[in-house]
């Protein structure tokens, strides 16, 4: 309900500028001790933001369309049988100024907990975050970083372990503002 009374996604101000879109996906599931999110940590040997939390997902192939990028590339990270997401909806797109790409992040229903393996080559660990634990303000901080010139809103999550930030901590604030009604479309301020 909240993405249709939201309306469309905003696109990333680079979508027309870049070469490549990426997308990831949002993963929620009630395995009846509330809603939880499936975030991965990225394979320390990864050249491109390695040891990193993020969201599965990944770079498109040539005329693959962007929701099937985020199911493939769920299914070669962490073993996710794509047959198995309800896509319910989309966050607003978002580009990353290290990667020269803009990411498209979807957000899907799964009908319980997941069986999931995480491929060692892109995956180091596979971390399924209560909402709970996100929403705890003592969790949550924001710094502004001068990025071009820019005062830039950089968000940060504190897990148990682990910080998620940058692209994937601006996806969380949207997705969790969207739940409880406190952040809109064109409210990501990532730019």
């Amino acid at each position: 309900r909240a993405f249709a009374d939201a309306g469309p996604a905003v696109p990333s101000i680079r979508e027309g500028e870049v070469a490549h879109g990426s997308a990831v996906i949002a993963l929620l599931y009630d395995a009846g001790q509330g809603v939880h999110v499936v975030l991965t940590r990225r394979s320390s040997g990864l050249r491109a933001h390695g040891g990193e939390v993020s969201f599965p997902g990944g770079r498109r192939e040539p005329g693959e369309d962007l929701v099937n990028t985020a199911l493939r590339e769920s299914d070669e990270e962490i073993g996710l049988d794509p047959g198995s997401v309800e896509v319910v909806g989309e966050l607003d797109h978002l580009s990353t100024v290290t990667s020269g790409s803009f990411i498209v992040p979807y957000v899907g229903i799964l009908a319980g907990e997941p069986m999931l393996r995480p491929n060692p080559t892109e995956v180091d660990a596979i971390l399924k975050v209560p909402l709970q634990e996100l929403l705890e303000p003592e969790n949550y901080r924001e710094e502004r970083w001068p990025i071009y010139q820019l005062d830039h809103p950089i968000y940060f999550f504190e897990l148990v372990g682990d910080t998620v930030w940058g692209a994937t901590a601006a996806m969380l604030r949207q997705l969790l503002g969207f739940a409880t009604g406190t952040v809109a479309r064109g409210e990501l301020h990532h730019r």
